[in-house]
């Protein structure tokens, strides 16, 4: 419990992840803007004005700014759920390659393996593709041919062409009498999902929250700051400063914090950790790859296909 302790207390602390670097400058200004209207009380200038109470209601800013917070959270939570649904589908798709799709030469399980690492290609250049950013060949390294990677260069859209390698493979395995028809529209519908995600994504992307009301809000934060120390100098003396500053911390944090997670797929510290995700989703297919490589140098694992052949349905 006393751990659990000294680990919150490092927290109060703590830098890095917060909105402090960014709000510093204004509530500095603020405390500042406050210790000037103080001294100024204290030479006996009228600028003890407690009729600014009522200027900008404490009540109706609060309102705006949980309004604000909440949507912003919204947009997090549903990008992090979209993207927990792109883990769940690759895993899924990749499973059901592995264990419906036969090989019958060393051909056939390197194309396997190429396209199984495809499903991890298609989740970076997602990324890549939310983050507005081109195809890198350090990001794709061993997931793409160089042939892929140079057709991914020239594309607007290379998520997209990546799905449709992808769902080309299961249809000629179709074809070739590798997969029936149920399994075929098991795999066709997960890869539905994998693109249904990408739309998601975009959707959260490119639908940011209003300016009109971004730039209110930051008007109204304005004009409640401005004001703050005229309402409270009579009060607080050369406490005046200190105290507007507290406030301003408090009221400007809430909003940043909205500003940082309101498009959840950049590299601000509270965004999503599409890197970390990216990676793991490459270690689960690389691990896969390789228990289904032990598996069939095994005599003890004879693969489910050698058994029960699949017959194309007519």
């Amino acid at each position: 419990m006393k751990l659990k302790t000294l680990k919150g207390l490092h927290l109060i602390f703590q830098l890095k992840g917060s909105v402090i670097p960014s709000i510093l400058p204004p509530v500095l200004c603020s405390g500042l803007f406050g210790l000037i209207i103080s001294i100024l009380y204290r030479f006996g200038y009228p600028v003890s004005w407690p009729v600014l109470e009522g200027l900008v209601p404490t009540i109706v800013l609060g309102l705006l700014l949980v309004f604000r917070t909440n949507t912003a959270y919204d947009r997090f939570w549903e990008g992090r759920k979209t993207w927990g649904t792109l883990v769940n589908s690759v895993r899924n798709l990749s499973r059901h390659i592995l264990v419906a799709i036969g090989e019958n030469n060393p051909e056939d399980t390197t194309e396997k393996v190429n396209h199984l690492r495809l499903l991890v290609a298609f989740a970076v250049a997602t990324k890549l593709h939310l983050r507005k950013e081109p195809i890198k060949l350090e990001e794709l390294q061993g997931l793409v041919s160089p042939e892929q990677y140079e057709k991914l260069k020239k594309m607007n859209h290379p998520p997209l062409e990546i799905a449709f390698w992808l769902g080309d493979y299961l249809q000629k395995q179709y074809r070739l009498n590798k997969l029936d028809i149920y399994q075929l529209t098991t795999m066709l519908k997960l890869l539905d999902t994998m693109v249904d995600t990408l739309g998601a994504s975009e959707r959260i992307l490119k639908t940011p929250m209003p300016v009109a009301y971004a730039i209110h809000l930051k008007q109204l934060l304005l004009i409640y700051c401005l004001a703050l120390p005229f309402q409270i100098v009579s009060h607080l003396d050369l406490w005046t400063g200190p105290v507007a500053a507290l406030i301003s911390f408090t009221l400007l944090g809430i909003e940043e914090i909205g500003i940082q997670i309101e498009n959840p797929f950049g590299y601000d510290s509270n965004d999503l950790p599409l890197e970390t995700i990216c990676s793991t989703m490459r270690v689960n297919i690389e691990d896969l790859i390789s228990l289904s490589a032990n598996a069939q140098a095994s005599e003890n694992f004879p693969r489910f296909s050698d058994h029960y052949p699949m017959k194309k349905d007519h």
